[in-house]
């Protein structure tokens, strides 16, 4: 007998499934996708009957089907990969509803377990669940526990070892259909001709007359005669119709809810408890009309300042440290050189720059993943979803497109990376993927610097009106976008019925928070941090080269030259010149950068003077120059090398200009200043904005060089100054144009690799990455060039484009849309849940 055996952990959402596959195998646990989906597969191990148990907790799903993608890899992974055991994780405070997916697994034949979680609540809510009463009717064990506590893990492995051990039984679990069953019947026997399908020929046949497209596209795969089938399927279906006056579906969904309530009513006793529970006394708030959206943004503005807010503040700690960790690299790469460093240096110092910029995000990240399992746990979500569902339906969207949105910066400051892995939450694929697709439009924070720049710069008397429009006029061209996505692109995509459960309200345990929270962001590290040392390399490649003539190359050392004779002459004849001659200056130069970054930041008098000691034993001669008190020579000697770093950093500050100029960088921004002129950009602009692909913050930082180069700005001259006057020509609508193409900006490369891990397709990034820069360029143009032909001042042209953006979503969400079908969903039970077309 093999000692290691597979088992899976199914159920709803909402039933305490986690926290039962956390109580099972505590932190033996790994966390990947399911393969060829973005499904999160978790599992574990542990010992059950002396044998290694692998537990996979499947993702949670109302029923077995192929409305979604929890529902396909739930049933793909019971049919395929046969586990030994079937653990059904149902809330014991609410059977009736939970047992309709019970029914559906035993049908499928599988070797179920149930375990009635929640114990805790079904008790304060006055029922009392008869086990064994269950038990005989399901034909299967049932366990009971309290997942959160630990209570029940004995009786639940005890009860796995005695079904894994038992004979298969001669006898499946049937549901009786009544009039459909002849219909089951006929089809069952066709099936029968082919042997052997690998899955219960009642089950499909049953699917096959709902018009399950995943039955469909199982039989086609393994039937001999496919076609056949097909006819005398739509043949049986048509002939219940006119019979029975409704569909199959609809009919097979009503039968399995009717035996799960029959089940319910037969294990449960109901005793003296209260009529309204505590969860009934909260959703009276939290559900109401007018005040539930109130409590939303409540919700919203603390989860915003919780994650985003404290978690840029705990930032402030971590970047030393990464920081730290480049130093500690540096210290393994070549030495700096005099004018250019040697190029692994420099690819090691902005692969660690790259790198490193993701790694500061953690912080955000776990607080942002804390906070949403805190909410999932209590079971806020749903509320979230059921407020705004209504409205976002109307673009194409869902209830639970809200907190992605959030994320990534629906007003400003958000990340569009977290924004982006909270669409996984979405079970509607064509919703999920409008989502998604309009992460990248929302006010990231990388955003902000562009526009605080350019309204510093441009509208310095109305800056908070121009901050306002920028902060808003996102979502009124988002959701615009997202409506049309839906109704084209996406519209062939399979739209699931909206299943709104509305669990009871529990008190999460810190250790399942934190458990959850850890998984995610080291998902996020696994997943990000080696795509991002590809593209980090290609955005390197990119900068560096074609490079630098060799005759503009000799022409900078000569300068370089001149200025170290300028200093040798200083120097000669004293006791320094033999100690700055050759290598020895720049040994110096050396030796000065490690000085200052050893003191940066000590205040202490005690450990100040430590730091002089070591230097100067380190190295006396340099020290004498770095710090020459009353030497006269040292003076001169001190004077002479900062004439020289000057000169040096003037040289070196020329020579990084002529390099990105001539980069296939700035020779593309250059290239493309055909098409943008007409947004009124130019190849300075275009070079800023293209060095934004890899993070939005380039674009700032790439441009403010290049103006407080060509203006002759100095150091004290601030960058909207610098920019002022280095585009003399620019107005307040080339500033207007400049800010709504950042606005429609791409996303930058880790978000554009995290959408394409969670819709598994490049296509998607591809597209997400395209349209937003092709529609970018086509509202910068047609805002100042049109604004140019009508004579329109920035002020002018933005509050006219801000009124054209909310009429389109006005009229976006009035124009009438092909209504997706209602679906029937055996999961839900009628006064339970809310289904929403």
């Amino acid at each position: 007998m093999s000692r290691r055996i597979l088992a899976a952990l199914a159920g709803q959402p909402n039933c305490g499934k986690s926290t039962v596959f956390n109580m099972l195998t505590g932190a033996r646990q790994h966390v990947a996708n399911f393969p060829g989906v973005t499904v999160e597969k978790k599992s574990g191990h542990f010992k059950l009957g002396g044998r290694t148990c692998e537990l996979v907790d499947l993702p949670g799903a109302y029923s077995i089907s192929s409305y979604s993608p929890e529902e396909r890899v739930t049933r793909d992974f019971l049919l395929f990969d046969h586990p030994r055991v079937v653990v059904n994780v149902i809330d014991a405070s609410n059977l009736r509803r939970h047992l309709c997916l019970t029914v559906e697994l035993l049908e499928l034949e599988s070797n179920v377990v149930v375990h009635c979680n929640m114990m805790d609540v079904a008790t304060r809510r006055g029922q009392v669940l008869d086990a064994d009463i269950l038990s005989q009717r399901l034909g299967v064990p049932v366990s009971t526990g309290i997942g959160r506590t630990g209570q029940g893990r004995e009786q639940l492995a005890a009860v796995m070892t005695t079904a894994m051990d038992q004979p298969a039984k001669e006898e499946a679990f049937r549901v009786d259909y009544g009039p459909l069953e002849p219909h089951i019947k006929a089809v069952e026997d066709v099936l029968a001709e082919g042997g052997d399908l690998g899955a219960p020929r009642r089950w499909l046949a049953v699917r096959l007359l709902e018009n399950d497209e995943g039955a469909r596209q199982f039989v086609a795969e393994v039937f001999f005669d496919p076609v056949r089938l097909s006819r005398l399927v739509a043949e049986h279906q048509e002939a219940f119709r006119e019979s029975a006056g409704e569909t199959v579906a609809a009919f097979a969904a009503l039968a399995r809810r009717r035996l799960a309530r029959s089940l319910a009513q037969a294990a449960t006793v109901k005793s003296a408890g209260p009529e309204k529970t505590r969860t009934d006394a909260i959703d009276d708030l939290v559900c109401h009309k007018y005040l539930g959206p109130l409590v939303l943004i409540g919700v919203l503005f603390i989860l915003y300042q919780v994650s985003i807010v404290w978690g840029y503040k705990l930032t402030n700690y971590t970047w030393p440290l990464l920081a730290g960790l480049k130093t500690f690299v540096a210290g393994f790469l070549p030495p700096a050189g005099m004018l250019e460093d040697p190029m692994l240096r420099s690819l090691g110092l902005w692969f660690m720059d790259s790198v490193n910029s993701l790694l500061n995000y953690i912080p955000i990240f776990f607080l942002l993943f804390f906070c949403v399992a805190f909410l999932e746990d209590t079971g806020y979500m749903p509320r979230m979803a059921f407020i705004l569902d209504r409205l976002f339906r109307s673009y194409g969207l869902h209830g639970q497109s809200t907190l992605p949105m959030v994320l990534a910066g629906v007003y400003l400051g958000g990340c569009c990376v977290p924004g982006v892995m909270a669409c996984k939450a979405i079970p509607d694929d064509k919703s999920r993927l409008a989502t998604i697709l309009i992460i990248p439009l929302m006010n990231c924070l990388a955003k902000v610097p562009l526009y605080i720049l350019l309204v510093g710069a441009f509208f310095p008397g109305d800056a908070s009106a121009a901050m306002f429009f920028i902060s808003t006029v996102t979502l009124f061209m988002a959701l615009p976008i997202a409506r049309l996505l839906s109704s084209t692109l996406l519209s062939s995509l399979d739209s699931a019925p909206f299943i709104m459960e509305m669990p009871p309200y529990h008190l999460p345990t810190l250790r399942n928070l934190f458990t959850r929270a850890i998984e995610k962001v080291a998902l996020f590290v696994q997943k990000i941090i080696t795509v991002v040392a590809a593209v980090a390399i290609i955005i390197f490649v990119l900068l560096q080269f074609p490079g630098i003539s060799r005759e503009h190359k000799a022409a900078y050392q000569a300068r370089l030259d001149a200025s170290r004779s300028q200093l040798d002459a200083a120097v000669a004849g004293s006791r320094f010149q033999a100690v700055l001659a050759g290598d020895g200056l720049l040994g110096f130069l050396r030796y000065e950068e490690a000085y200052k970054a050893a003191r940066a930041g000590v205040e202490d008098a005690a450990a100040a003077k430590a730091i002089d000691t070591r230097f100067r034993e380190e190295n006396p001669d340099y020290f004498a120059i770095l710090k020459p008190r009353a030497d006269a020579v040292a003076k001169a000697a001190l004077a002479g090398v900062k004439a020289f770093a000057q000169s040096r950093d003037s040289i070196s500050i020329e020579m990084r200009r002529e390099r990105l100029e001539t980069s296939f960088l700035g020779i593309l921004g250059r290239a493309l200043e055909p098409v943008t002129q007409f947004a009124g950009f130019n190849w300075r602009v275009n070079a800023g904005l293209l060095s934004a692909f890899a993070a939005k913050e380039s674009a700032v930082a790439t441009m403010g060089a290049i103006y407080k180069l060509e203006a002759g700005g100095t150091d004290n001259q601030s960058l909207e100054a610098s920019m002022r006057q280095g585009e003399a020509d620019f107005t307040p609508l080339h500033a207007l144009a400049l800010m709504l193409f950042m606005a429609l900006y791409p996303p930058c490369m880790a978000t554009s690799m995290m959408i394409k891990v969670q819709t598994g397709q490049a296509k998607w990034m591809v597209l997400a990455i395209l349209y937003p820069m092709v529609l970018g360029i086509i509202v910068a143009s047609a805002v100042f060039t049109g604004g140019r032909l009508l004579g329109l001042d920035g002020n002018t042209a933005m509050w006219s484009f801000y009124g054209l953006a909310v009429a389109a979503t006005i009229v976006a969400g009035l124009i009438p849309h092909r209504t997706p079908v209602t679906l029937p969903v055996t999961a839900v039970a009628g006064e339970e849940a809310a289904q929403n077309a």
